[in-house]
Order: structure tokens, then sequence, then C-alpha cells
């Protein structure tokens, strides 16, 4: 039941809280131990809540997960967990988050709350809702950004609040055609807002985030505001490899049509792995060794 619990509690999901490190990295606070610190605390609460979450989504989603040709493995909708257990534990975690959250201050613990009353609103319903499903998906990922820079006492960028906006709704409409692609006629059985979208209409949406994706990290990189920060235009070096990521993933789910969510797809491809590390390294050599 342990290594149940582990597999539901879905670490391998822990990578999407880096958005709460992002603060850290640019607002050139890796050097001071405090600052890295603080963050890695706040890492942890958002990771101890997701996971909270995720086991309670499981059992309100237990029923449609055993319908669906992959997450009926999910431990709880194969039976190996009771829902009281799993709940039981969900909650164990989501407190303990806050524990660690308000140890960090009232204000980022207002924003775990923020984040923690969105996942709870789109798993009671509000994800059965065309278009609101993905903007709540979308503003998950801004919340971790802005809680990394209210736990830092840092200034977030609105470049990076825009560039963070846009590859979200990028990846959940992606990941809406997945679905929708691979389980055909099924698909409303296991997410009901699934029968208002289809390919064509994703497609297009994809499309307008790809460009609004580029465009705005590309303005970021080259925006006087940025290059007077952090006195160098370095930054725009970094653009090849946010193209290319971009067009990496397309290219893993028009021609490989490869199954699962961002996180899996990303996660199992090795060139998309390289890439991130070149961009990741490029990045911190522009703002700690050249500025």
């Amino acid at each position: 039941m342990i290594r149940s619990l582990i597999r539901s509690m879905r670490p391998m999901q822990w990578s999407k809280n880096v958005f709460v490190l992002a603060p850290l990295i640019f607002a050139q606070k890796l050097g001071s131990m405090t600052h890295v610190t603080i963050a890695a605390w706040a890492f942890l609460s958002f990771c101890l809540l997701a996971s909270g979450v995720y086991l309670l989504n499981d059992c309100l989603d237990m029923e449609e997960d055993r319908k669906h040709p992959i997450k009926k493995l999910r431990p709880i909708a194969a039976g190996e967990i009771p829902v009281a257990v799993a709940l039981g534990f969900a909650l164990v975690l989501s407190l303990s988050s806050l524990v660690v959250a308000h140890s960090l201050g009232t204000p980022f613990l207002l924003s775990l709350l923020s984040y923690l009353a969105i996942n709870l609103g789109y798993s009671l319903g509000l994800k059965h809702i065309v278009i609101l499903d993905v903007m709540m998906i979308t503003a998950g990922f801004v919340i971790r950004a802005v809680s990394g820079a209210i736990a830092l006492n840092v200034v977030l960028s609105h470049w990076l609040v825009l560039c963070t906006t846009m590859v979200a709704l990028f990846l959940a409409f992606t990941k809406r055609r997945q679905e929708l692609l691979h389980l055909g006629n099924d698909a409303h059985k296991h997410r009901r807002s699934l029968s208002q979208y289809n390919v064509g209409f994703l497609d297009q949406m994809i499309s307008v985030s790809t460009s609004t994706t580029l465009m705005a990290y590309a303005l970021y990189c080259t925006s006087p505001e940025v290059v007077h920060r952090f006195g160098t235009d370095g930054l725009k070096w970094t653009i090849p490899f946010v193209i290319f990521g971009v067009f990496r993933y397309l290219y893993l789910i028009h021609v490989r049509q490869v199954q699962g969510d961002p996180t899996a797809t990303l996660l199992d491809d090795i060139p998309s792995l390289f890439n991130v590390a070149a961009w990741g390294g490029t990045v911190l050599w522009i703002l700690y060794a050249c500025t």
C-alpha cells in the first residue's frame, strides 16, 4: 500500500513545480543561501499540496478512471488503496503543506490557499466546462510562479507571468487534443468537457498558443526593460532552445503520436531533456557569469 500511495502522489508531476523556482533564478538570488532555502521550502509545500490534490482527485474520479484504458491502472481506481485511506493521506499532505507555507509568511500561505481553491474548484466540477478547464490549469502554473516571488519577496516580471501563461495554455490544449484523439468516441465518458471539443478547434488553439508563447518569450528576452535590468541582451541566445522545445513537442504529438500527459512525454524524450538542460545552463551562464 505504501508503494501504491507513493504512485498516487505522482512524484514525477512535481517537476511542474519548478515554476516556483523561476523567480529565484531570474531575480539572480541563486548565490544567496537564505533565498535558496526559502525557495526549496516553497517548492516542497507545492509538492505536498499537489500530491494531496492528486489523491483527492483520484478518489472523485475513481469510477470514470476505471473506464479509461490507462487511468484504470491508478492505485485507487484499481482498488489497491481504500478511499478512506487515500482521503486521510491527502488531508495529512495538505495540512503539512499549509504548515510549511505558514512558516514562509502569510502572503505565501494565501497564495498557496488560492492554488488549493483553484484545484478544488477544478476537481469538483469546473473541469467539465469547456475552455474554463484549460484556463484553470493555466492559472495553477501562474500561481506557482507568483508564489515563488512572494516567498522570496522579489518582484516578478510581468513578462515571466505572460510567458508562463502562454506556455501553460499551449501544454493544456495539447493535452486535451491527445486525450480526444486517443480516446476516440469514448472520450466524453472519461472527461465530459471533451464532448465539447474537436481536433480541428484544438489545433487552432494550439496554433495560437504556439505563436503567442514564442512571441512572448522573444519579446521578454529582447525588451529594453529586461536588457537594462540584467545589463545584457544575452538572453536572446536562449530563444532557439525555446523554439526547438516547442517544435519538438509538436513533432512528438503530431508525427510520433505520443500518448500521455505533457510531463511524461517530455521526461521520456531524450532530445527534449537535453534541450531543457542546454536552455537552463545557458540562462544561468548569462544571468550569473555575464552580468
